[in-house]
Protein backbone atom coordinates (compact mmCIF):
# COMPACT_ATOMS: atom_id res chain seq x y z
CA UNK A 1 0.00 0.00 0.00
CA UNK A 2 1.12 3.74 -0.99
CA UNK A 3 0.66 6.72 0.52
CA UNK A 4 -1.36 9.80 0.28
CA UNK A 5 -0.09 13.38 0.55
CA UNK A 6 -2.45 16.15 1.77
CA UNK A 7 -1.24 20.14 0.87
CA UNK A 8 -3.32 22.29 2.22
CA UNK A 9 -3.89 24.37 5.57
CA UNK A 10 -3.13 23.45 9.31
CA UNK A 11 -4.15 26.36 11.97
CA UNK A 12 -5.44 26.73 15.33
CA UNK A 13 -9.69 26.81 15.94
CA UNK A 14 -10.93 28.58 19.19
CA UNK A 15 -14.08 27.15 19.31
CA UNK A 16 -16.88 28.71 21.30
CA UNK A 17 -17.32 26.67 24.48
CA UNK A 18 -19.01 29.73 26.80
CA UNK A 19 -21.90 29.38 29.20
CA UNK A 20 -24.38 31.85 30.66
CA UNK A 21 -23.93 33.83 28.20
CA UNK A 22 -19.96 34.11 29.05
CA UNK A 23 -17.58 33.94 25.91
CA UNK A 24 -14.94 31.63 26.68
CA UNK A 25 -12.77 29.78 23.65
CA UNK A 26 -11.23 26.33 23.53
CA UNK A 27 -8.55 25.45 21.40
CA UNK A 28 -8.30 22.83 18.88
CA UNK A 29 -5.93 22.13 16.50
CA UNK A 30 -7.38 22.19 12.87
CA UNK A 31 -7.54 22.96 9.21
CA UNK A 32 -9.82 20.93 6.95
CA UNK A 33 -7.05 19.52 5.25
CA UNK A 34 -5.14 18.68 8.37
CA UNK A 35 -8.55 16.42 9.39
CA UNK A 36 -8.25 14.67 6.65
CA UNK A 37 -5.13 14.02 6.51
CA UNK A 38 -5.64 12.74 10.76
CA UNK A 39 -8.28 10.51 9.58
CA UNK A 40 -6.36 8.66 6.67
CA UNK A 41 -4.11 7.93 9.61
CA UNK A 42 -6.37 7.51 12.22
CA UNK A 43 -8.09 4.61 9.31
CA UNK A 44 -4.73 3.02 8.85
CA UNK A 45 -3.80 5.27 5.65
CA UNK A 46 -0.24 5.76 5.20
CA UNK A 47 -0.40 9.99 4.69
CA UNK A 48 1.87 12.83 4.90
CA UNK A 49 0.50 16.65 5.18
CA UNK A 50 2.12 19.45 2.73
CA UNK A 51 2.16 22.73 4.16
CA UNK A 52 3.65 26.10 5.86
CA UNK A 53 3.44 25.68 9.59
CA UNK A 54 4.09 28.88 11.80
CA UNK A 55 7.34 29.04 13.91
CA UNK A 56 5.45 29.64 17.44
CA UNK A 57 4.40 27.68 20.29
CA UNK A 58 1.00 26.51 18.78
CA UNK A 59 2.71 25.48 15.26
CA UNK A 60 5.15 22.86 17.74
CA UNK A 61 1.93 21.71 19.06
CA UNK A 62 0.37 21.29 15.84
CA UNK A 63 3.34 19.09 14.69
CA UNK A 64 3.38 17.17 17.64
CA UNK A 65 -0.51 16.51 17.38
CA UNK A 66 0.15 15.29 13.82
CA UNK A 67 3.24 13.30 14.75
CA UNK A 68 0.97 11.44 17.71
CA UNK A 69 -1.35 10.51 14.81
CA UNK A 70 0.56 8.88 12.69
CA UNK A 71 0.51 11.78 10.02
CA UNK A 72 4.24 12.18 8.28
CA UNK A 73 5.73 15.76 8.17
CA UNK A 74 8.43 15.68 5.29
CA UNK A 75 6.93 17.78 3.21
CA UNK A 76 5.91 20.79 5.98
CA UNK A 77 8.09 24.02 5.97
CA UNK A 78 8.63 26.78 9.22
CA UNK A 79 7.86 30.12 8.18
CA UNK A 80 8.37 33.30 9.83
CA UNK A 81 4.80 33.98 11.16
CA UNK A 82 2.48 33.44 13.58
CA UNK A 83 -0.21 30.50 13.78
CA UNK A 84 -3.22 31.70 12.32
CA UNK A 85 -6.66 31.17 14.36
CA UNK A 86 -10.13 30.46 12.95
CA UNK A 87 -12.56 31.38 15.77
CA UNK A 88 -15.65 29.34 15.78
CA UNK A 89 -19.13 30.01 16.76
CA UNK A 90 -22.38 27.81 16.43
CA UNK A 91 -26.04 28.45 15.78
CA UNK A 92 -26.62 24.30 15.60
CA UNK A 93 -24.07 21.35 15.33
CA UNK A 94 -22.41 23.29 11.80
CA UNK A 95 -19.71 25.91 12.85
CA UNK A 96 -19.03 29.29 11.52
CA UNK A 97 -15.71 29.91 11.11
CA UNK A 98 -14.06 33.69 10.80
CA UNK A 99 -9.89 33.26 10.31
CA UNK A 100 -7.43 36.05 11.94
CA UNK A 101 -3.38 36.29 11.35
CA UNK A 102 -1.34 38.39 9.28
CA UNK A 103 0.48 37.03 6.93
CA UNK A 104 -1.37 34.01 7.15
CA UNK A 105 1.11 30.56 8.55
CA UNK A 106 -1.06 28.63 6.13
CA UNK A 107 -0.74 30.07 3.44
CA UNK A 108 3.15 30.66 2.85
CA UNK A 109 3.69 27.28 1.15
CA UNK A 110 5.41 28.51 -2.47
CA UNK A 111 5.95 26.12 -5.79
CA UNK A 112 9.60 26.00 -4.80
CA UNK A 113 8.82 24.52 -1.37
CA UNK A 114 7.50 21.72 -2.95
CA UNK A 115 9.18 18.53 -2.24
CA UNK A 116 8.75 17.03 -5.55
CA UNK A 117 9.81 13.49 -4.70
CA UNK A 118 7.86 13.14 -2.16
CA UNK A 119 4.46 14.37 -4.52
CA UNK A 120 5.56 11.87 -7.16
CA UNK A 121 5.70 9.21 -5.02
CA UNK A 122 2.31 9.37 -3.86
CA UNK A 123 -0.64 6.50 -4.36
CA UNK A 124 -3.11 9.92 -3.36
CA UNK A 125 -2.93 13.58 -3.80
CA UNK A 126 -4.83 15.75 -2.16
CA UNK A 127 -5.44 19.47 -2.69
CA UNK A 128 -8.01 22.08 -2.10
CA UNK A 129 -9.90 23.84 1.04
CA UNK A 130 -8.91 27.91 1.39
CA UNK A 131 -5.16 27.47 0.71
CA UNK A 132 -6.34 27.91 -3.14
CA UNK A 133 -7.05 31.31 -2.31
CA UNK A 134 -3.73 32.59 -1.96
CA UNK A 135 -1.52 32.46 -4.89
CA UNK A 136 1.72 31.27 -3.45
CA UNK A 137 0.10 28.62 -2.25
CA UNK A 138 -2.19 28.08 -5.56
CA UNK A 139 0.92 27.61 -7.54
CA UNK A 140 2.70 25.04 -5.21
CA UNK A 141 -0.78 23.40 -5.80
CA UNK A 142 -0.72 23.45 -9.85
CA UNK A 143 2.64 22.30 -9.31
CA UNK A 144 1.89 19.27 -7.35
CA UNK A 145 -0.95 18.53 -9.07
CA UNK A 146 0.72 18.53 -12.79
CA UNK A 147 3.49 16.35 -11.49
CA UNK A 148 1.57 13.73 -9.39
CA UNK A 149 1.84 10.48 -10.96
CA UNK A 150 -1.32 9.67 -8.32
CA UNK A 151 -5.05 9.48 -7.68
CA UNK A 152 -5.80 12.86 -7.40
CA UNK A 153 -9.24 13.93 -5.70
CA UNK A 154 -9.72 17.69 -4.90
CA UNK A 155 -12.55 19.58 -2.09
CA UNK A 156 -13.04 23.44 -2.90
CA UNK A 157 -14.10 23.06 1.13
CA UNK A 158 -15.17 26.97 0.27
CA UNK A 159 -15.49 29.31 3.18
CA UNK A 160 -17.68 32.37 2.48
CA UNK A 161 -15.89 34.55 5.19
CA UNK A 162 -12.59 34.60 2.88
CA UNK A 163 -14.46 35.46 -0.17
CA UNK A 164 -13.54 39.26 -0.40
CA UNK A 165 -12.83 41.55 -2.94
CA UNK A 166 -15.07 41.57 -6.44
CA UNK A 167 -14.72 38.67 -8.13
CA UNK A 168 -13.34 37.02 -5.58
CA UNK A 169 -16.27 33.65 -6.43
CA UNK A 170 -15.51 33.59 -9.99
CA UNK A 171 -12.07 33.21 -9.52
CA UNK A 172 -12.66 30.20 -6.96
CA UNK A 173 -15.25 28.88 -9.64
CA UNK A 174 -12.59 28.97 -11.97
CA UNK A 175 -10.08 27.27 -9.79
CA UNK A 176 -12.91 24.16 -8.97
CA UNK A 177 -13.31 24.30 -12.79
CA UNK A 178 -9.33 23.79 -13.31
CA UNK A 179 -8.63 20.83 -10.55
CA UNK A 180 -11.90 18.91 -11.26
CA UNK A 181 -11.05 18.83 -14.78
CA UNK A 182 -8.35 16.08 -13.92
CA UNK A 183 -9.47 14.76 -10.44
CA UNK A 184 -10.07 11.08 -10.54
CA UNK A 185 -12.89 12.47 -7.21
CA UNK A 186 -13.98 15.84 -6.52
CA UNK A 187 -16.12 16.35 -2.66
CA UNK A 188 -17.98 19.19 -2.00
CA UNK A 189 -20.29 19.59 0.46
CA UNK A 190 -24.12 20.85 -0.77
CA UNK A 191 -23.24 24.29 0.74
CA UNK A 192 -20.14 24.53 -1.38
CA UNK A 193 -22.64 23.53 -4.16
CA UNK A 194 -24.85 26.61 -3.07
CA UNK A 195 -22.18 28.79 -3.09
CA UNK A 196 -20.62 28.18 -6.38
CA UNK A 197 -23.79 27.64 -8.55
CA UNK A 198 -26.44 29.02 -6.89
CA UNK A 199 -28.71 28.33 -9.56
CA UNK A 200 -28.09 24.71 -9.98
CA UNK A 201 -29.59 21.88 -8.08
CA UNK A 202 -26.84 19.34 -6.72
CA UNK A 203 -27.34 17.14 -8.86
CA UNK A 204 -26.66 19.35 -11.81
CA UNK A 205 -23.79 20.76 -10.04
CA UNK A 206 -22.41 16.73 -9.74
CA UNK A 207 -23.14 16.54 -13.74
CA UNK A 208 -21.67 19.83 -14.71
CA UNK A 209 -18.43 18.68 -12.75
CA UNK A 210 -18.43 15.58 -14.25
CA UNK A 211 -18.63 17.03 -17.86
CA UNK A 212 -15.46 18.58 -17.02
CA UNK A 213 -13.66 15.88 -16.64
CA UNK A 214 -13.89 14.68 -12.62
CA UNK A 215 -14.73 10.85 -12.77
CA UNK A 216 -16.39 10.84 -10.03
CA UNK A 217 -18.38 13.74 -7.89
CA UNK A 218 -19.80 12.81 -4.51
CA UNK A 219 -21.80 16.01 -3.05
CA UNK A 220 -22.49 15.50 0.79
CA UNK A 221 -25.84 16.45 1.93
CA UNK A 222 -25.58 16.71 6.03
CA UNK A 223 -28.29 14.21 7.40
CA UNK A 224 -29.20 13.40 4.44
CA UNK A 225 -26.27 11.25 2.99
CA UNK A 226 -24.63 12.08 -0.16
CA UNK A 227 -24.99 11.92 -3.64
CA UNK A 228 -22.73 10.20 -6.09
CA UNK A 229 -22.36 10.72 -9.69
CA UNK A 230 -19.91 7.74 -10.93
CA UNK A 231 -19.87 6.29 -14.10
CA UNK A 232 -23.48 6.88 -15.99
CA UNK A 233 -25.39 6.74 -12.62
CA UNK A 234 -26.42 9.54 -10.12
CA UNK A 235 -27.20 7.95 -7.03
CA UNK A 236 -28.07 8.77 -3.30
CA UNK A 237 -26.36 6.85 -0.13
CA UNK A 238 -28.42 7.48 3.16
CA UNK A 239 -26.55 8.96 6.08
CA UNK A 240 -26.75 6.68 9.06
CA UNK A 241 -29.24 8.22 11.81
CA UNK A 242 -26.61 9.58 14.68
CA UNK A 243 -27.09 12.44 17.64
CA UNK A 244 -25.21 15.17 16.24
CA UNK A 245 -23.46 17.13 18.81
CA UNK A 246 -20.58 18.72 16.84
CA UNK A 247 -20.05 18.55 12.77
CA UNK A 248 -17.05 20.07 13.17
CA UNK A 249 -15.12 17.90 10.48
CA UNK A 250 -17.61 15.59 9.03
CA UNK A 251 -16.86 16.43 5.74
CA UNK A 252 -13.32 15.86 6.00
CA UNK A 253 -13.82 12.80 7.68
CA UNK A 254 -15.95 11.36 4.56
CA UNK A 255 -12.72 12.60 2.65
CA UNK A 256 -10.23 11.28 4.90
CA UNK A 257 -12.44 7.90 4.73
CA UNK A 258 -12.90 8.00 0.76
CA UNK A 259 -8.94 8.48 0.52
CA UNK A 260 -8.07 5.69 2.91
CA UNK A 261 -10.09 3.32 1.08
CA UNK A 262 -8.10 4.61 -2.63
CA UNK A 263 -4.72 3.62 -0.45
CA UNK A 264 -6.61 0.16 0.76
CA UNK A 265 -8.17 -0.71 -2.45
CA UNK A 266 -7.73 1.61 -5.34
CA UNK A 267 -10.22 3.28 -7.00
CA UNK A 268 -13.57 1.12 -7.48
CA UNK A 269 -13.93 -0.64 -10.67
CA UNK A 270 -17.73 0.30 -10.94
CA UNK A 271 -20.20 2.63 -9.42
CA UNK A 272 -21.36 0.17 -6.76
CA UNK A 273 -18.21 0.41 -5.46
CA UNK A 274 -18.44 3.72 -5.09
CA UNK A 275 -21.24 4.04 -3.29
CA UNK A 276 -20.24 1.21 -0.91
CA UNK A 277 -17.07 3.27 -0.12
CA UNK A 278 -19.02 6.64 0.47
CA UNK A 279 -21.88 4.76 2.62
CA UNK A 280 -18.69 3.57 4.60
CA UNK A 281 -17.47 7.24 4.67
CA UNK A 282 -20.69 8.65 5.62
CA UNK A 283 -20.54 5.89 9.03
CA UNK A 284 -17.05 7.54 10.03
CA UNK A 285 -18.78 11.17 9.71
CA UNK A 286 -21.62 10.20 11.95
CA UNK A 287 -19.00 8.70 14.37
CA UNK A 288 -17.44 12.23 14.22
CA UNK A 289 -20.46 14.28 14.44
CA UNK A 290 -20.99 11.95 17.72
CA UNK A 291 -18.28 14.01 19.57
CA UNK A 292 -17.10 17.61 20.06
CA UNK A 293 -14.09 18.59 17.94
CA UNK A 294 -12.74 18.19 14.51
CA UNK A 295 -9.47 16.29 14.49
CA UNK A 296 -9.26 14.98 17.91
CA UNK A 297 -13.18 13.02 16.72
CA UNK A 298 -11.62 10.94 13.79
CA UNK A 299 -12.03 7.35 14.37
CA UNK A 300 -10.73 4.35 13.68
CA UNK A 301 -11.53 1.51 11.49
CA UNK A 302 -12.38 -0.56 14.67
CA UNK A 303 -14.68 2.04 16.26
CA UNK A 304 -16.48 2.52 13.24
CA UNK A 305 -17.11 -1.21 12.92
CA UNK A 306 -18.43 -1.05 16.75
CA UNK A 307 -20.61 1.63 16.42
CA UNK A 308 -22.42 0.72 13.56
CA UNK A 309 -22.71 -3.22 13.68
Amino acid sequence: MGYAVVLGEALVDLLDAGHDGEPVYRQAIGGGPLNVAVAVARLGGDVQFVGSLGDDALAARIRAFLRAAGVGLDGAVTVPAPTALAVATFAGPEPDFRFYGEPRSYALLTADDLDVALVEGAQVLYCGSIVLLDPPVLAAARRAWSIAGALRVFDPNVRPTLLTGPGALDDLRGVVAEFAASAHLVKLSAADARLLYPREPVEGVAAYLRELGAATVVVTLGADGALVAAGGDVVRVPAPKVVAVDATGAGDSVMGALIADLLHHGEPTDPTGWRDRVAFALRVAGLVCESPGGATAMPTRAAVAERFR
